[in-house]
């Protein structure tokens, strides 16, 4: 832990803040803070900022709704910008959109990143917008009781890899299953963030101990 007096704010007494979705890893928005407003987003645990186009104080979410509760704050190494993991109720930007940054200017289609979010993005992308030939515009076109089916299925693999200890036919069994499972959760309107809270939640941190409670 750093003493707050190490933080190098500039000229204006600003020092950038880049705001992070704690359960995505995706970047929400870029703000900045002086010492009033960090002090009171340590204080609150919830985002507050200073906001340079009204001179004034900002508190995430107050009239939106879309709060930001803090779940950790981290400076670089010069101490110069910070990083604040958050949990959100709500979008980040004022657009509506969930990120701020979302006005896509370059994409490789050699170095193309890998997340499970970007992959409901476009399981989601099949399903409102169907594809001939396409499995997944497949399966919803089908319905509940063809992707419950499929779920099961892939479940018992999953249980046969696992039993005949052969590691590399269990990771691609569990990957086939996570995709149906996937297809599932946007079938039922089940984000990623749904399952992460509910993860959370089964989780008692006391100080030291931390203990999982299964129900």
């Amino acid at each position: 832990m750093i003493d707050m007096e190490k933080l190098k704010f500039d000229e204006k007494g600003l020092i950038p803040a880049i705001v992070v979705d704690g359960t995505s890893g995706q970047v929400l928005t870029l703000a900045y803070m002086n010492r009033e407003s960090l002090a009171i987003s340590i204080r609150e645990e919830r985002t507050c900022f200073w906001s340079r186009s009204r001179q004034e104080l900002w508190r995430k979410g107050e009239t939106s709704g879309a709060v930001q509760h803090i779940i950790d704050i981290t400076a670089d190494c010069d101490c110069d910008a910070l990083v604040i993991r958050v949990n959100k109720e709500g979008p980040a930007c004022h657009t509506g959109a969930e990120s701020c940054f979302h006005n896509l200017l370059f994409e490789s289609r050699e170095n193309a990143a890998f997340s499970l979010q970007g992959l409901m993005e476009l399981l989601q992308g099949r399903k409102d917008r169907p594809q001939e030939g396409s499995y997944t515009s497949y399966l919803f076109d089908k319905g509940l009781d063809k992707i419950l089916k499929k779920v099961g299925e892939e479940a018992t693999e999953v249980i046969i890899a696992g039993k005949a200890e052969d590691r590399k036919e269990t990771v691609y069994e569990i990957a086939d299953l996570a995709y149906h499972v996937m297809v599932l959760m946007l079938q039922l309107g089940i984000s990623l963030e749904d399952v992460g809270r509910e993860l959370a939640s089964r989780h008692v941190i006391d100080k030291k101990v931390k203990q999982e409670k299964m129900t």
